[in-house]
């Protein structure tokens, strides 16, 4: 062991084992703050940073790093942190020994993450479909304290760069966060670093509403279009706003014809709250013409399979092109039926509550007020002028 003023000049020209040791030599600070570097016979020129500490009355060491991979400042830093911690109580080495026992995202994203979300979210697929796709490539190998800001929001901009859509790109970034905000509450990290990531929130709401004639046309349609099941589905669909996952999971236990409401348990529900949905004379119609009434538990039945009827995608590509709206969606349907509701004078808040949702935010989407709609309102301003003028004539 040997006291030296460890500095850059020595660290340059000093670092070298004697002939007469065996292996290596200690060269301590003559500052006294434990720090001290290990020169060995094998890499002469070279040595390694170490701490020297008692904490509980016993001595240990702990390494810092090689003089080649490190400058003596950061070495300098990382005592005074560590020393920091020893007053404290804590032993540097477990402190240590806790960080690299972080897993890595991909095997917590698999062994914790997604069981988690099986259970809780309906949309888990989608989730693993965007871990698949992106964000195993792009942090998989890396353990959740080494994962930084910057590194998502450039896999953030790439994406958008390399032509997905904004929301699309936001999905993952937000994705990125909930993963690691779930390592933070199970005490893994210490705080997460995407916490309030920038995202691109572009609009991306769409209008969906059909004319007189184009609403008349598309009803026409579903009235004689062979695939009935399909037809009935829609049918549905338009007379309840009912989405079509909700639609095809609904049972005829579900239905009272006498209070004419239909529940949705929070199984088929897409906020997973229990809510009960009026059911208008159209609705009732399409119920009542139902070849599974008394027959069946679900309301939609693939006859070939005599099971629960769980897609009409072939289907309503034949009626939507026949109807000559080839870019309707299913969901479609949905939006329709608010606008069909807004545009009659019901409050957004009533319509809020036929929709099932919780927030009346959500239904804004939905609610598409037409041209003339409109028009009547701007002209009550108009009458109410007009009558002023009246009144003081």
């Amino acid at each position: 062991m040997a006291i030296v003023l460890l500095n850059k000049s020595f660290l340059k020209k000093g670092l070298i084992c004697p002939p007469d040791k065996l292996k290596k030599v200690e060269f301590y600070c003559s500052q006294r703050t434990g720090l001290y570097v290990v020169a060995q016979h094998s890499s002469q020129g070279r040595g390694v940073y170490y701490l020297r500490f008692k904490l509980n009355g016993k001595s240990s060491s702990i390494k810092l790093g090689r003089t080649s991979d490190i400058s003596l400042d950061d070495a300098r830093k990382k005592v005074t942190d560590y020393r920091s911690q020893i007053a404290q109580g804590i032993d540097p080495r477990e402190a240590i020994k806790a960080k690299n026992s972080v897993p890595l995202f991909s095997d917590f994203f698999t062994n914790t993450y997604l069981p988690h979300a099986k259970l809780h979210k309906r949309s888990w697929k989608c989730d693993e479909s965007l871990y698949r796709l992106q964000l195993k490539r792009a942090f998989g190998h890396l353990k959740l304290n080494q994962i930084t800001r910057m590194q998502v929001q450039s896999l953030h901009s790439e994406l958008r760069e390399s032509g997905l859509a904004a929301s699309t790109s936001d999905h993952y970034a937000q994705l990125t966060r909930h993963i690691l905000n779930m390592a933070q509450d199970f005490d893994l990290i210490d705080k997460n670093p995407v916490s309030g990531i920038k995202l691109f929130r572009e609009d991306n709401q769409v209008t969906v509403s059909l004319s007189e004639d184009e609403l008349g046309h598309l009803v026409g349609v579903l009235k004689t279009h062979p695939n009935r099941n399909a037809c009935n589905v829609v049918l549905f669909l338009l007379n309840t706003g009912l989405r079509i996952s909700s639609a095809l999971l609904a049972k005829w236990e579900h239905i009272d014809i006498s209070q004419k409401t239909m529940l949705l348990p929070s199984s088929i529900s897409k906020n997973k709250r229990v809510s009960s949905i009026p059911l208008s004379s159209g609705a009732l119609e399409i119920l009542d013409g139902l070849p599974t009434k008394g027959k069946h538990e679900y309301l939609f039945v693939n006859p070939n399979t005599n099971k629960r009827l769980t897609t009409i995608s072939k289907g309503w590509r034949s009626i939507r092109a026949e109807a000559g709206l080839p870019q309707l969606k299913l969901h479609g349907c949905r939006h329709l039926f608010a606008g069909l509701v807004i545009n009659s004078g019901v409050s957004i808040f009533v319509l809020s509550k036929l929709l099932t949702h919780a927030n009346v935010l959500t239904t804004s989407r939905y609610s598409y007020l037409d041209k003339s709609t409109l028009l009547d309102a701007a002209n009550t301003a108009s009458h109410s002028i007009d009558k002023a003028l009246k009144a003081i004539s």
